[in-house]
């Protein structure tokens, strides 16, 4: 944390937003998307945290039932008012009233849905694994071939135009969603409804940088802003982009921590 930003959020913490990505920031990147768990000392982290910040905030691409149950969220004392907002914005849920909100699943997606399959195994691909997150689908090829999400990203592109759709690039995944909303667009909501003077914003990859653009051009508008990046042998794009760079989700989990001693709590 660069020295001027964290004396800005120790001094005034109730109007400071912190808000971080799923996977690559709160929890590791594994095989299996169902076992990416989050981290448990940044979840412990986050819990002290929630006490005394303005608004402690999940943004990420993954369903909300997904980031809930991989990161033992609900009915945690000290996250009573975290909000997720989940698939890239389009679905929120609040800690407060547990309710959450999303729109209905767009046509394309239940096309591509049916067409996905066929499609992936007339390009050879048919061992990818395919994740219906009801407003998207990722394919995931981690652990299946070298080079496969490579030869893939161009005609999935073509498909997501023809679909109506959006390509969503990741480490080894490539998602097609509806068009209209980003992490972004979430921060701005966030940074709104707090009426943040300061805002935290930790991420690892391409799905992050409308969080980090927001972010930046808030900066241009007064609001005090610190970009993190949990960086991966993986994807460096956020690298050049960030104020501090920390080594995955372990550093992650250290950052918070500190951040929370310093805090006093």
């Amino acid at each position: 944390m660069t020295s001027s930003t964290r004396a800005a959020v120790v001094a005034d913490p109730s109007h400071t937003l912190l808000a971080l990505d799923f996977d690559g920031t709160l929890a590791h990147i594994v095989d299996d998307p169902t076992r990416a768990y989050a981290h448990p000392r940044s979840v412990d982290a986050l819990a002290r945290l929630g006490t005394v910040l303005g608004q402690v905030a999940i943004v990420t691409g993954r369903p909300v039932p997904q980031a809930l149950e991989l990161g033992g969220f609900v009915g945690r004392p000290g996250l009573e008012r975290l909000v997720i907002h989940g698939q890239y914005g389009a679905e929120r849920w609040d800690a407060a009233d547990g309710e959450t909100t999303r729109p209905e699943r767009p046509a394309a997606i239940g096309r591509l849905a049916e067409v996905l399959p066929s499609w992936l195994a007339e390009r050879g691909a048919g061992d990818a694994r395919l994740e219906d997150k009801g407003l998207a689908i990722a394919i995931h090829t981690r652990g299946i071939g070298e080079g496969l999400l490579d030869s893939l990203a161009a005609p999935l592109a073509d498909l997501a135009r023809e679909l109506g759709l959006v390509v969503e690039p990741g480490r080894q995944v490539i998602e097609l969603r509806a068009p209209g909303h980003d992490k972004g667009d979430a921060v701005r909501t966030l940074i709104r409804d707090l009426g943040a003077r300061h805002v935290v914003f930790a991420g690892d990859d391409l799905g992050d940088l409308p969080a980090y653009d927001a972010v930046d051009a808030l900066r241009d508008q007064g609001v005090d802003g610190l970009l993190i990046c949990s960086a991966s042998a993986e994807q460096d794009a956020l690298v050049a982009r960030a104020d501090l760079v920390l080594e995955g989700p372990d550093a992650v989990a250290g950052w918070l921590e500190e951040l929370a001693d310093d805090l006093g709590v």
